[in-house]
């Protein structure tokens, strides 16, 4: 059968726009949907506005650290129209740098929601497109929890938060993981009065207690409430004031209700029952180790199918999962196979790849913990950013598991660790190669040598050293 398209993509977010872009550039016709603007949701309303939000933060709570550098002090800046300038960067950004990305795809780009008509038809309003492959590339949702209340409460949640006219006198978070404590940090930094409660017995619990316990005292030395292991009983609004109670009786009050606390799915619109495509238990999109739905021409890529919801992890999957389907079985590639490291862009920013300590302890594996101090560094001394600490779990024969990396650069330094995870490397490898000095990025070197050193310890490797010597 004549298809009109190679492949047809429904969402261009980052998985959705690897896909497209790559299909196209490889020579194949492209048709690509999307139902509001390309980039999704990482672009418009995810991470790149709220890294913008989080600079403009740091940049404002440099005055607040003057003294510390023996600069004489000065009043914090006062705060104009952030989010104004945040819609004028992604408007070029969007207009400017993206759009040209697709000039060999076909764009069904805000025309309305796509939803399949068979296992090779996608309609859109009235409009049916054929493709012989189709891959779908559709975000997640927040997640609103049942809270006595919230129905009736205006929330703010990363989808409407960038669009607020103002940074509000005082805010409310629920959640502490990625959202929660990034927006906790850059609200509270532009001037807002900032109270966070969340489930976990402490903030952003992908990482280790450690890591929660350090960025809470920072948040407390800012000014920001946390209240960890907390559930919310109810939610009221009075007077443009909304109350939240929790299930221990604290009372929290702020001028809005910013709601971080998890994704969802949402595929009503996309029929996927008519092209036999089914789901997970928690409503995800089912798909194997080569990324394929359960109906084989059609793939699932990025958050749709509940796998990291990462934008790096989304574009990495999209960028397997076309090869995947010009290849081979025995030339496909497992997306489980690859690390995922992740970075929450906090102030210290907290960055981890690989296992985490508690799941080796859970694995039965041995480990040892080779643990450096930011401020047992020079670099880091002299440059005032002493707050922070690396963790690598190796073995013995310097097998790296994982790594944790808590302080400035954490997000760049964290690279080097799942490079050399994915493809082996081991702690010795890491240690032959220079480093430029004085980065923090040098910590992961040292690290490597504290192993070494450690393995001197050993009295037939002494003796050997002397006998060769």
């Amino acid at each position: 059968m004549k298809y009109e398209y190679d492949l047809i993509t429904i969402g261009l977010g980052p998985a959705g726009m690897a896909v497209s872009i790559m299909g196209a550039e490889m020579g194949l016709k492209v048709c690509a949907i999307e139902k509001h603007k390309l980039g999704g949701e990482c672009m418009n309303v995810g991470c790149i506005p709220s890294k913008s939000l989080l600079r403009m933060g740091k940049a404002r709570h440099v005055f607040a650290k003057l003294g510390e550098m023996e600069l004489s002090g000065a009043e914090e800046p006062q705060v104009l129209k952030p989010f104004e300038k945040i819609q004028g960067y992604l408007k070029y950004i969007n207009e400017a740098k993206t759009v040209s990305m697709f000039d060999k795809v076909d764009l069904i780009l805000a025309e309305g929601e796509a939803g399949f008509v068979d296992a090779n038809t996608v309609q859109v309003g009235e409009r049916k497109v054929t493709a012989k492959r189709i891959f779908i590339a559709v975000g997640t949702r927040p997640a609103i929890p049942p809270i006595k209340g919230i129905d009736k409460i205006d929330v703010v949640t990363n989808e409407n938060m960038f669009h607020l006219e103002e940074v509000p006198k005082s805010m409310v978070i629920i959640g502490g993981g990625a959202i929660g404590t990034e927006m906790a940090q850059a609200f509270s930094r532009l001037g807002t009065e900032v109270s966070l409660i969340h489930m976990d017995k402490h903030l952003v619990p992908g990482a280790d207690q450690e890591s929660g316990d350090l960025l809470e005292q920072t948040f407390s030395e800012e000014g920001i409430k946390v209240y960890n292991g907390k559930g919310v009983e109810s939610v009221e609004e009075k007077d443009g004031i909304i109350t939240l109670k929790s299930t221990d009786g604290d009372i929290l009050q702020g001028e809005k209700l910013l709601v971080a606390a998890g994704r969802k799915p949402d595929f009503t619109s996309l029929k996927l029952e008519r092209a036999g495509i089914r789901t997970t238990e928690k409503g995800f999109i089912k798909v194997n180790n080569y990324l394929q739905t359960t109906t084989p021409n059609i793939y699932g890529v990025g958050d749709c199918n509940g796998h990291f919801l990462l934008s790096h992890a989304a574009m990495h999957q999209g960028m397997i999962a076309i090869m995947n389907s010009m290849m081979f079985w025995p030339m496909k590639r497992n997306f489980k196979k690859y690390v995922v490291p992740w970075t929450v862009f906090t102030d210290p920013q907290i960055s981890h790849v690989g296992m985490t300590e508690k799941q080796l302890q859970e694995k039965g594996e041995k480990y040892e913990v080779i643990k450096m101090n930011y401020g047992d560094y020079g670099a880091a001394i002299a440059e005032n950013v002493t707050k922070g600490f690396l963790k690598a779990y190796v073995s013995k024969t310097g097998k790296i598991y994982g790594a944790l990396i808590v302080g400035e650069g954490s997000g760049e330094m964290i690279n080097e660790w799942g490079l050399a995870i994915q493809n082996k490397l081991r702690m010795h490898n890491i240690m032959f190669l220079q480093h430029s000095f004085p980065t923090m990025g040098f910590l992961t070197k040292r690290s490597s040598e504290v192993w070494m050193m450690n393995r001197m310890k050993s009295p037939f490797l002494k003796k050997m050293c002397k006998v060769m010597f």
